[in-house]
């Protein structure tokens, strides 16, 4: 009897549990609830409908909150602080989130990726991938694409998101040098920044590259090729003016040298005593270009020039300096050559490779062992190494033999082309 009044009780207390809570609704918030909340000692929530409540800090502050579930998961999504939203503004935004949460779309996730990609401006993430890159690239190119950046693009489009930029904004940050006729310049600036896109995309920041398409509105551009010149007779001249240079003993050497030599200009205005060996007639240092030890022979002619300035320079660290440890400027030979008459569209200092190659090329020597002479080599590091001394015995008579027809130039003599001596 007693355990059939059990049986009973346990079927009527089932009932009951799986009998639904009537609740009776809440009153939904109002403007004047909301503005006339007040704080409290500790904080406390008005609710409104469909997981929306309005939190009131002790400090004043109101906060618009929607909690809601997904992926099983219980989660709040700020809406926005009252007053600066209002409370339809708020529901407004509840009612899109719930939309998304309906589609399967986290609110809460996407709001928090939006501001992370908002916070990701052009500039900020070119920094990074300039940061990303340096290791890779010389301090100065590194300096100089910065410097790019800085003048050409952050005014422009520093300060947006990576996201918002199409590719119009970056027509338009490049139409000044595309105007101004730098289109070499233009170039590279689109180039830097489709890199900082690529970047961008490996590290989840945008989806696609809007440069790419700009590559095609820019105008092409022709290498102009350094002044030189080739020519025997307007050659001769210049030697001749060289050798009568008026300014200072060191510029006149380094001008000689350069013609000498023909190495860029930055290896010989940077030229250290300590890689120089008059007795053995061999200059070898690291070229900082390709990265790669270099061998120069010398010549009677060039060792004459370097034992007349070593008496000025001899105890510097630099063959060509007027300054204790500083290296004549990037621009001493070039204005020199200015001062005898020659213009950057006659003559440069970098053009002596130019007329160094052209006429050695004329005189017959070999095109391989001129291109080493010049440190046309490779980066691989075994071919480098391999390369650094090749052909040496050919390129000692070649630069011996190149002296001599400068002399004959200068001097006046009939210089007949001849082959390279076997």
């Amino acid at each position: 009897m007693v355990r059939c009044n059990l049986v009973v009780l346990w079927g009527i207390f089932q009932g009951y549990k799986n009998t639904p809570v009537r609740r009776y609704p809440t009153m939904p918030l109002s403007d004047l609830a909301c503005k006339n909340a007040k704080p409290r000692e500790k904080a406390f929530k008005l609710y409104d409908e469909n997981g929306m409540f309005l939190l009131v800090k002790p400090n004043g502050s109101k906060y618009f909150r929607l909690k809601y579930r997904i992926d099983d998961k219980e989660k709040l999504l700020a809406l926005g602080v009252y007053p600066d939203i209002s409370l339809k503004e708020a529901r407004d935004k509840r009612d899109y989130a719930r939309k998304q949460i309906k589609s399967g779309i986290d609110p809460s996730a996407k709001q928090k990726a939006e501001h992370h990609a908002m916070t990701h401006t052009f500039e900020r993430v070119s920094r990074e991938w300039a940061i990303s890159i340096e290791h890779t690239i010389k301090p100065i190119t590194h300096g100089k694409r910065i410097r790019r950046f800085e003048m050409h693009l952050f005014p422009q489009i520093g300060a947006k998101p990576l996201i918002e930029i199409k590719a119009p904004d970056i027509y338009t940050a490049l139409k000044p040098l595309i105007e101004s006729g730098q289109l070499e310049t233009a170039h590279r600036a689109r180039a830097d920044i489709s890199s900082v896109f690529a970047y961008a995309i490996a590290h989840g920041l945008t989806d696609y590259d809007p440069a790419q398409p700009v590559a095609k509105q820019i105008p092409s551009f022709k290498v102009e090729h350094r002044a030189a010149i080739t020519e025997p007779r307007e050659l001769a001249v210049l030697l001749r003016d060289i050798y009568g240079y008026q300014g200072t003993f060191v510029t006149q050497c380094a001008l000689k040298i350069s013609a000498l030599l023909f190495q860029r200009p930055g290896e010989i205005r940077q030229m250290r005593w300590q890689d120089i060996d008059l007795e053995s007639r061999e200059w070898r240092y690291l070229v900082t270009k390709t990265e790669v030890q270099h061998i120069v022979p010398l010549s009677r002619q060039a060792v004459e020039v370097l034992e007349s300035v070593k008496a000025l320079t001899g105890n510097q660290g630099y063959v060509f300096t007027t300054r204790p440890g500083r290296p004549l400027s990037e621009n001493t030979v070039n204005q020199a050559l200015k001062t005898l008459g020659y213009d950057g569209k006659t003559m440069t200092a970098h053009g002596f490779r130019s007329v160094a190659s052209t006429i050695l090329n004329e005189l017959g020597f070999s095109p391989d062992a001129i291109e080493r002479q010049l440190c046309h080599m490779p980066r691989d590091n075994v071919r480098a190494a391999y390369n650094r001394a090749q052909y040496l015995p050919e390129r000692v008579k070649m630069m011996q033999a190149w002296a001599d027809h400068l002399d004959g130039l200068r001097n006046g003599a009939e210089v007949i082309p001849f082959k390279k001596v076997s």
